[in-house]
């Protein structure tokens, strides 16, 4: 933490000196979730509380003739675990000159059109933060890459080059009830090492065609969640979490129809390493899609809808090689989402509600949420992370236990 303090004070006394323009923004923040299930896990941090945080984060921008470079840092003691600690959430240089623009460093980078659900959004996430109540913007995580922007009449091209692996940040079992058939066997994690033949490759091709925002993407890289490799399918004394290599080819359009805004987009998830669907251990390639449209209905209320739809290739061979007692995918799993949104007050207060909601695993994740500016520089909020299903195999069923009610306060400046 020290190291990080020390590299944002320098970066504030020198920029002055440095930059035609500058901007240095933040908040305070609290933010806190307890569980309201009434159940506990064992452990010290496995109690009532799944979040209680204070943060301040720092924000500081600068540019000169073409060049420019931002920082966003936060600062951060969690009182669950009783750790104060930093995040480098983004730290990257800008160089732009005619049709080319260049970034190098930490970066946020978001692609595809779906409102959370992911085709062609490869890069990492946080969905500990998501699933305990932090505000949206932490749902993604960073990556440090080089970026490069050509743009041109006929068609725009986004490149990034990712030399140092991310994975997504998933709820752990110290804090989140989780399915887990192998949680008393020892267990450890093989990250893909930083070597230029694990250089992950992201390309964007885009344009507007006939009013729609229309583009095709590329990924060359891994997995981002885990699978589970054992050292014996019978009786397993060890499991190792491993990231195997994927391949991704997709497409999207958004635009204007219908009295409102039609989003569509597609994937193909090319699982390198196992691309005949033999390896129990491996996930199966498989073809992904999407359907939005979102409209105002009335004054201040908006609603959005989208159908989602993941087709297992392969699947016999899956069926075949899964170990007995294994809970088995649907060959197509579907995923209902629905986001509505109200403003009363002059836009001071929000009612939100999104919820998903799968018909083939039969299980949901609710989010309502109540937010209010008490001044333009100060909100708080309240919301509710509701899960729940059939079975505790299911992706949000094994989180059923993990209901909670958050508080979010923050004053920016």
């Amino acid at each position: 933490m020290k190291y990080w303090m020390s590299i944002s004070l320098i970066l504030l006394l020198v920029t002055p000196a440095l930059a035609e323009e500058i901007a240095l923004h933040g908040f305070v923040q609290g933010n806190y979730a307890a569980r309201i299930t009434g159940e506990e896990l064992p452990g010290p941090e496995g109690g009532d509380f799944i979040l209680g945080e204070e943060r301040l984060q720092l924000k500081l921008a600068a540019s000169s003739q073409g060049a420019g470079f931002f920082l966003k840092t936060d600062f951060f003691r969690d009182a669950i675990a009783r750790t104060t600690d930093t995040d480098l959430r983004e730290a990257y240089l800008d160089y732009g000159t005619g049709a080319l623009d260049l970034r190098i460093g930490r970066q946020v980078v978001t692609w595809g059109v779906g409102d959370l659900l992911f085709i062609n959004d490869i890069f990492p996430k946080d969905y500990a933060a998501f699933f305990s109540g932090r505000p949206l913007e932490y749902l993604k995580i960073g990556s440090d890459a080089i970026k490069a922007d050509l743009f041109a009449d006929f068609i725009s091209a986004e490149l990034v080059v990712i030399p140092f692996f991310e994975p997504d940040n998933l709820p752990t079992p110290g804090r989140f009830f989780l399915f887990d058939p192998f949680s008393d066997i020892p267990r450890a994690t093989e990250e893909p090492r930083a070597e230029f033949e694990n250089t992950e490759l992201a390309l964007r091709l885009y344009r507007n065609l006939m009013g729609f925002d229309t583009a095709v993407y590329a990924y060359k890289g891994f997995f981002r969640t885990p699978g589970m490799r054992l050292d014996d399918l019978i009786s397993p004394a060890q499991v190792t979490l491993f990231f195997p290599r994927l391949n991704v080819y997709g497409m999207s359009a958004q635009g204007n129809a219908l009295g409102g805004v039609v989003s569509l987009e597609t994937g193909y998830d090319d699982s390198l390493n196992d691309r005949s669907g033999h390896d129990p251990v491996v996930p199966n390639s498989m073809v992904k899609y999407l359907a939005g449209y979102q409209r105002q209905i009335w004054t201040d209320f908006t609603a959005g809808f989208q159908y989602y739809g993941e087709y297992l290739l392969d699947y016999g061979s899956y069926r075949d090689t899964l170990p007995a007692g294994f809970p088995a995918q649907d060959r197509l799993r579907q995923l209902l989402t629905a986001r509505l949104t109200q403003l009363f007050h002059y836009q001071t207060l929000r009612l939100s509600f999104f919820a998903f909601y799968s018909p083939t695993d039969q299980d949901y994740y609710f989010i309502p949420e109540a937010r209010y500016s008490f001044t333009d520089a100060l909100w708080g909020a309240v919301g509710a992370n509701l899960f729940g299903g059939e079975k505790e195999t299911t992706f949000f069923g094994q989180l059923d236990k993990n209901d909670n009610l958050y508080v979010t306060m923050r004053y920016e400046f």
